[in-house]
């Protein structure tokens, strides 16, 4: 299959070389610009559903925030001006921004900054962040342009997490429909959804700073095949392919009409496990399949070479890092041997569903084959992104899958009871606990280090690696992001030179 993909790409590559005209490559589209994206997103409500690629096309562009999360990972102030926060750390008191509307001419006010978080926070809420809004003790509206929001316990990351998605404002007429229909306060309103093709924004020109907005029109096309993601680039059909296929990237370097842009990142590539399936919520079986897996081959294979190895479900960089590929090394007889202590008889069957990302496709062929070492036989089911959300993550049929989790700080999910992992640990969760209440980083960073080692000894998961994004983009396209702390794709900060 990796061989084929390399024929497939090189013929690709060959056609659209032949056809490229020498003016191609959007040098005439000084006022709009074509986006790429791997996944289309189930809707555009950021606040519903867990696909970062909702966020992709509507975060910062549609839809906006408290604080904003710049590319460096620091926070800066977006609907809040200003914010003050308490001794304990458990009081936060925001200033608004004035004179602020929504593309359906409502107010934005507190008012509706107390709506939107106690929707978040509610029973009923389907936001993938809820356990942070249902931590909040009181919302306040305290006059207009003023919110007082008390937390049930302290958060040092609490200004990171209202830059997320999953904390835009919205406008409480217009909230139950964002998913189709999204009202924000951003730059850009929907132009258009062509299911399974595009999605377009136009610039919305009553927007408080609409002279500084460069790009009238956005398209965002949807393209999961790596083959033609690179021929939709060597045409000009694209400007710009944010987290490409890093297969594509020689040739793109080699290329003068290119920019290439490898960005950090703070996500964490994994080979999820479904901890309450048999054999599987044995520890022993668990460990077995960590053993089983050399991470280095699956970062070649998987993702040409981009990518660190973890041991946890932590990447290097953070707060507290601690290195625990050691705990779970390579090593195929110790794997054969924990199955067997286990009474697991081989060959065991299990299933292997691997989303459309090419990191997950390509990873998945070599895991295969790492595991069939050991007796284990993954049948590969390969799932279209609807299929995955609704059958692997919302219905938890699975065994295996291969996933990024892209969060920087997504720890609580370990904590979280339901998840689609099915890990139910009380002493993670007590552990965690402390985390989020200890008020020195110091401190933070010892219990953080415990945690991504209880996690390893637990192994959960097979913890693969933390991955490198690759942008591919017209030479002439500026603004794009250097590193990517959350996915967003920021268009208003994009111009033609």
């Amino acid at each position: 299959m990796i061989n084929r993909r390399h024929i497939l790409t090189s013929a690709a590559t060959s056609a659209a070389l032949a056809s490229l005209p020498m003016a191609a490559l959007a040098q005439g589209r000084k006022d709009g610009v074509v986006l790429a994206m791997t996944l289309e997103p189930p809707g555009l409500d950021p606040t519903a559903g867990a696909a970062s690629a909702i966020a992709e096309i509507v975060h910062y562009n549609v839809f906006e925030t408290l604080t904003k999360i710049n590319p460096d990972g620091t926070v800066s102030p977006l609907l809040a001006e200003s914010w003050e926060v308490s001794p304990d750390l458990k009081t936060y008191t925001f200033k608004l921004r004035k004179g602020v509307k929504f593309q359906n001419g409502e107010p934005f006010n507190a008012k509706s900054v107390k709506f939107s978080f106690e929707r978040a926070g509610a029973d009923k809420s389907t936001n993938k962040d809820k356990r942070t809004f249902s931590g909040m003790e009181s919302v306040a509206a305290i006059d207009d342009y003023t919110v007082v929001i008390l937390n049930k316990s302290l958060d040092p990351d609490f200004l990171f997490l209202m830059g997320q998605a999953t904390a835009i404002i919205v406008e409480p007429k217009s909230a139950d429909t964002n998913a189709t229909k999204p009202v924000g306060t951003g730059p850009y309103q929907l132009a258009s959804w062509n299911k399974g093709s595009s999605v377009t924004l136009a610039k919305w020109d009553r927007y408080r700073s609409a002279a500084s907005v460069r790009m009238k029109k956005v398209t965002f096309r949807f393209i999961s095949d790596p083959a033609a993601q690179v021929a939709a680039l060597l045409a000009g059909d694209v400007d710009a392919f944010p987290r490409v296929t890093p297969r594509s990237v020689a040739q793109f370097k080699a290329n003068p009409k290119f920019q290439v842009v490898v960005s950090g990142s703070r996500a964490k590539t994994i080979l999820a496990i479904n901890n309450k399936k048999k054999p599987l919520d044995d520890v022993r079986v668990r460990r077995a399949i960590a053993a089983a897996i050399d991470r280095k081959a699956v970062i070649e294979g998987g993702a040409d070479g981009y990518g660190v190895p973890i041991g946890s479900h932590y990447a290097p960089g953070a707060l507290g890092y601690v290195d625990t590929t050691g705990i779970n090394p390579f090593n195929i007889e110790k794997a054969k041997a924990l199955l067997a202590e286990a009474g697991v008889k081989t060959p065991l069957e299990l299933s292997l569903k691997l989303p459309p990302p090419p990191y997950a496709r390509q990873g998945g062929e070599v895991i295969a084959a790492q595991l069939a070492k050991i007796g284990i036989v993954a049948k590969i089911e390969n799932v279209e992104w609807a299929q995955w959300l609704s059958g692997t993550y919302a219905n938890k049929n699975y065994d295996l899958t291969i996933i990024s989790h892209v969060e920087p700080f997504d720890l609580g999910n370990f904590a979280k009871p339901g998840y689609y992992w099915g890990y139910e640990s009380p002493q993670f969760t007590a552990l965690f606990e402390k985390i989020q209440n200890a008020p020195r980083a110091a401190d933070r960073a010892k219990l953080l280090g415990d945690a991504q080692r209880m996690l390893a000894n637990d192994a959960v998961h097979g913890f693969l690696y933390q991955p490198q994004w690759i942008t591919v983009a017209n030479k002439n396209l500026k603004g794009l992001w250097k590193d990517m702390p959350v996915f967003v794709n920021d268009v208003s900060a994009l111009s033609w030179s």
